[in-house]
């Protein structure tokens, strides 16, 4: 709920501020860039300091600079705000993680971990509550920062109640290498583990006009609730996740991999008909399709690497797909998809005219390209894991 709350209408409020396309691009990289600086947080976090305790910390900092973005209107110090936020905002993705599967036995985690997925979705209510009791406007406007502030607050008061949580990595060598995932780049050797890395980085620029230019795109269309319209997406995908194991076992790994890249091509080809009568059931079939897209996809790429990679490097490796695809990826997504967006808008007496027709083509197309060099270059085979000689494992 935390992120979901300002993230989802972020590119909405940096519309309305009229930024340059390149410093829309630099700030909606927020979250990239601290994927990509957060584990070195998380690294020092595990060896020296109690769970509750670093989970507490980071949230207050992050509601700190939430609070502050919230109250700026300079570009630059928002931009500062947002990546400080988002480099101790990251970390805690594993941490809850991990201080929960410390203290409940596994198959318990999966019926705890939902609630994030449900925290995403209650997200939209404060656009409502915003919109209907306070009668102010929400989406594009300051105020998703300031209720984040106020819930990361919340919840850093909460972490300080959580059990007792020892540093779990205390006194291990402390490697960069090992903690961003990189040694797992050793599995490349592999040629379907190699596409599958590549394709993986290529799918994140067409799947960053969604996630982090399409509240832009709702509200030139006139959209008033953003969040909650985004946020269906995320209520469907909750059940969707459920048919993943059941497909993978069905039809295989590589099958439910190139739905999940059907599914973005047909985000985008669904949203070049969006016009007139047929916006809001196409704006919809783009939004439904987030699930399929990120659990058949996403989901069945981690599976995937989980069966493939031996078992000393299986962290390693789920660490370096994340930093490949919502690290380096997003980040240069975020970049292509703002210049394309750029490129197909007119600027005139301080109006932006969008051709989204265009903009929804080019995504589609990159998305077709996609799936075709997937369905290609990846090769069915048995899923056996891949083998290393000793020195390689080392």
């Amino acid at each position: 709920m935390l992120f979901a709350v300002w993230w989802v209408p972020l590119a909405a409020y940096l519309a309305n501020m009229g930024l340059s396309r390149a410093l829309s691009s630099l700030i909606l990289s927020s979250m990239a860039i601290g994927c990509m600086a957060s584990p070195i947080v998380g690294m020092i976090a595990d060896r020296y300091f109690r769970g509750q305790m670093v989970l507490a910390t980071t949230n207050f900092i992050v509601g700190i600079m939430l609070l502050a973005a919230g109250l700026t209107n300079n570009p630059i110090l928002l931009f500062i705000f947002l990546l400080t936020a988002m480099i101790f905002y990251m970390p805690s993705w594993g941490l809850t993680s991990s201080i929960t599967m410390k203290h409940v036995d596994s198959d318990i985690f999966p019926r705890i971990r939902v609630f994030g997925s449900i925290g995403w979705v209650f997200a939209g209510v404060f656009s409502i509550f915003t919109v209907r009791f306070l009668n102010l406007d929400f989406d594009g406007t300051h105020m998703p920062f300031l209720y984040a502030a106020g819930i990361a607050i919340v919840a850093g008061l909460f972490n300080l109640g959580l059990p007792d949580t020892p540093p779990l990595a205390k006194g291990q060598k402390a490697s960069l290498i090992d903690i961003m995932g990189f040694r797992s780049v050793k599995l490349m050797k592999d040629r379907n583990f190699a596409v599958f890395i590549y394709i993986s980085f290529l799918f994140m620029i067409p799947f960053s006009m969604y996630w982090s230019y399409f509240s832009e795109y709702l509200a030139d269309s006139g959209f008033q609730f953003i969040s909650l319209t985004m946020n269906m997406g995320q209520l469907l995908e909750m059940f969707i996740l459920l048919t993943v194991p059941i497909f993978i076992k069905k039809y295989g790994l590589r099958n439910t991999m190139i739905v999940g890249l059907i599914a973005l091509a047909i985000r985008y080809a669904s949203l070049i008909f969006g016009d007139g009568a047929l916006q809001f059931p196409m704006i919809m079939i783009s939004v439904l399709v987030h699930g399929v897209i990120f659990g058949y996809f996403n989901l069945g790429g981690q599976i995937y690497i989980d069966r493939k990679a031996p078992a000393s490097l299986r962290a390693q490796g789920q660490g370096f797909i994340f930093f490949v695809t919502f690290g380096v990826g997003l980040l240069v997504g975020n970049f292509i998809s703002g210049e394309i967006i750029r490129f197909f808008s007119v600027e005139s007496a301080g109006a932006t005219t969008y051709q989204w027709d265009y903009i929804m083509g080019i995504a589609a197309l990159m998305s077709i390209i996609c799936l075709a060099a997937f369905m290609i270059l990846f090769r069915k085979e048995d899923y056996s894991v891949i083998e290393l000689s000793e020195s390689e494992m080392s």
